[in-house]
């Protein structure tokens, strides 16, 4: 009993010390009442504005300015304590789920301030604009595609955030509330007639409805994609796939291209009539590798667009097309040269017109060309081979490698090569007394 008395009587003597510590902790720096935050409204006296918005941040409803703001240096931008996503963080921990599988890019760098208000807002949340206005002003072409659809999506028109979480999400790609089709079929009610009716009595419930439908709209009724295989426009799932009504439905009728070849003979013959057939087309996967098999946003059912499509195994073109196109950006010119737009870069690679060039499918010439001759296939563009140019063809040997003609590519390189005109030396005189040697000085 004495002991607890002890024990309660230090307890009580050294209370007012830890308030003072507490206090003092809270008031780092010393500043007089009022001066964390109602001072400040003397000088920043536009925050009398603020105040009146229907919804205020705590601090600085309680007037707590320096729970972010520095009162007399900064390291960071309008005198923050520290960067704005550690700020943010203190009081809003977890923004981004710790095993997110896939997360706002805004929420990871830390940007609040590219969506909330730090201050206060007439918006939920303190948002900088209200429902999809604030979505769409960062992703501008999904706002623009969804405007003009002529068939609009419910839930997107509502709001994006009846499918999409808005800083992260642990359970699906694309910042997603659920995965596809768990999401869906909370709307769409797979167990009803008519949601059978409509995919022709396939179980569709557990498949993935983005294969075929846009989720943001489409110009096709039932939103559709608007590139739609013709079988399933027209609901003759089973010239490709098994019986609705059998053990796997699901299963194609044959594997690889022999299952196109059934509608695009035509096509696969001829391919396989040539010298060189890329090989995607006869890869496990064969058309499927790049193209859709029910429906896509892009045109002749590519998988994606065409350069990001091709960059997944030309990924060493793809990103020297980029620094290229970025070094192109930085181009000033000086009293020797001007910038020439498109002198670094070759502009189907650049637009990502592979096919421009080269054949998508199979070619009986090198590197999948389209035409016979490099010669040829630059011709189709450039029409100064039918006025004048350097000797090119057959009959001239490159005196460098005497196993080589002469062509468009002695000089120049297709992909680029970082200097002007896509030239192999950094100047036209250096490359053309490679060959000329009695010119060098």
């Amino acid at each position: 009993m004495r002991l607890r008395a002890l024990t309660l009587a230090l307890v009580l003597a050294l209370l007012p010390s830890l308030a003072g510590s507490v206090a003092q902790a809270q008031n780092k720096f010393r500043l007089k009442p009022g001066a964390a935050g109602k001072v400040c409204l003397d000088c920043h006296t536009e925050f009398g504005d603020k105040l009146k918005r229907k919804f205020v941040h705590t601090p600085v409803k309680t007037g707590d300015c320096a729970g972010c703001h520095s009162p007399h240096t900064s390291d960071h931008g309008k005198l923050l304590a520290a960067s704005p996503a550690a700020i943010c963080l203190n009081c809003h921990p977890g923004v981004v789920p710790k095993k997110a599988i896939s997360a706002h890019k805004v929420a990871v760098e830390g940007n609040c301030v590219k969506c909330h208000d730090p201050h206060a807002s007439n918006n939920k949340a303190n948002l900088l604009k209200v429902g999809n206005d604030l979505c769409v002003s960062c992703h501008k072409t999904i706002g623009d595609e969804i405007a003009k659809v002529k068939f609009k999506h419910l839930p997107v028109s509502n709001d994006c955030l009846s499918c999409h979480n808005p800083h992260g999400s642990d359970k699906a790609a694309h910042l997603l509330k659920k995965p596809v089709p768990g999401l869906c079929v909370e709307c769409h009610k797979a167990e009803t007639a008519r949601f059978a009716g409509q995919h022709v009595n396939y179980p569709v419930a557990k498949a993935n409805c983005a294969s075929c439908h846009n989720p943001h709209g489409s110009n096709t009724a039932g939103i559709l994609f608007d590139t739609i295989h013709p079988p399933v426009a027209n609901k003759r799932c089973t010239q490709c796939h098994n019986a609705a009504a059998s053990p796997e439905p699901f299963a194609t009728r044959r594997s690889g291209f022999e299952l196109c070849r059934g509608c695009h003979s035509t096509m696969v013959n001829e391919a396989f009539g040539k010298r060189r057939v890329h090989w995607p087309l006869v890869e496990k996967k064969g058309c499927l590798s790049c193209h859709e098999a029910h429906a896509s946003r892009q045109k002749k059912l590519l998988n994606v667009p065409q350069a990001a499509l091709c960059g997944r195994c030309h990924q060493d073109t793809a990103d020297n097309q980029a620094r290229l196109a970025d070094r192109e950006k930085q181009e000033q010119p000086t009293s020797k040269a001007r910038v020439v737009k498109g002198s670094l870069t070759h502009a189907p690679v650049r637009d990502g017109t592979c096919t421009a060039c080269h054949a998508p499918h199979a070619s009986d010439s090198a590197r999948l060309m389209r035409t016979a001759s490099v010669v040829d296939g630059c011709g189709m563009c450039h029409d100064w081979l039918k006025h004048t140019s350097h000797p090119m063809g057959e009959k001239y040997v490159d005196i460098r490698r005497k196993n080589l003609s002469v062509n468009c590519l002695s000089c120049h390189r297709s992909h680029g090569t970082g200097n002007r005109y896509m030239l192999t030396f950094a100047s036209a005189t250096e490359l053309c007394v490679q060959c000329h040697k009695q010119l060098r000085k």
